[in-house]
């Protein structure tokens, strides 16, 4: 049995599994045809997922466009080859997520992967993390979706990993980034001054932070929430 929703421009297809459980495809206009993936965390505009080995391919597109790297250091921009980029998520499966979180970008409605977001370098100890996020899909720039990756990223930080603090660091030509960077709950706290060069100019290195006191969890304090009050421990 096939139902189909059309909806801001998407086609929405429902289909009938074998053992009857049916799943979710959308179309976009393009003619692209995406199944509803596993997600963790689904805001307004995005929704963060697991990595996929399936999307490497996709990965590796994203990290050998130098326009859609620009804004990251452009010391680290270099060729990388797709067995690379296969060796170096099973070596990121491998090594399990101690040190290292990621997450998969989709955009809510059309379901497609747009990007990925990082919370690396993790501090136990201090409950300490660094972010890192890039979108990958050039039309999915400038509506707000890496605004609110962000802020989801750091909801996984705070509300379920229970971290302190969060840093990330941003180039100074990236005005927009940093805008968003703000909105999203960063605070600049400090520059590199002219430690980077880009096109024969020296830029800043920006550092920005957000401390979970001054986070606002967007989506899931209303998913950890206690059924009951029973057995909790009394205060003071």
């Amino acid at each position: 049995m096939l139902s189909v929703v059309v909806k801001a421009g998407l086609r929405t297809l429902t289909l009938d599994a074998p053992a009857g459980g049916g799943f979710v495809v959308t179309e976009t206009p393009d003619g692209d045809v995406y199944e509803r993936p596993v997600v963790n965390i689904e805001g307004q505009k995005v929704a963060l997922g697991p990595n996929r080995r399936d999307l490497v391919p996709l990965y590796h597109r994203w990290e050998n466009d130098y326009s859609t790297r620009r804004t990251d250091d452009p010391s680290e921009a270099r060729p990388v080859t797709e067995d690379e980029a296969f060796n170096q998520y099973d070596e990121w499966v491998k090594s399990g997520t101690e040190r290292t979180i990621q997450f998969t970008i989709y955009e809510v409605g059309s379901w497609r992967p747009i990007g990925v977001t990082i919370l690396r370098d993790l501090d136990w100890h201090s409950r300490n993390a660094v972010f890192g996020i890039m979108i990958g899909v050039g039309d999915c720039r400038g509506k707000g979706y890496g605004t609110e990756a962000t802020r989801l990223t750091l909801d996984q930080a705070f509300t379920v990993m229970g971290l302190h603090t969060v840093l990330l660091d941003a180039l100074a030509f990236n005005p927009a980034g940093l805008r968003a960077y703000q909105k999203a709950g960063f605070r600049e706290i400090g520059r590199w001054r002219e430690a980077a060069l880009m096109n024969g100019r020296r830029w800043d290195v920006v550092f920005m932070d957000c401390l979970a006191s001054e986070f606002k969890s967007p989506v899931l304090a209303n998913v950890y929430v206690p059924d009951t009050a029973a057995g909790a421990m009394p205060e003071g």
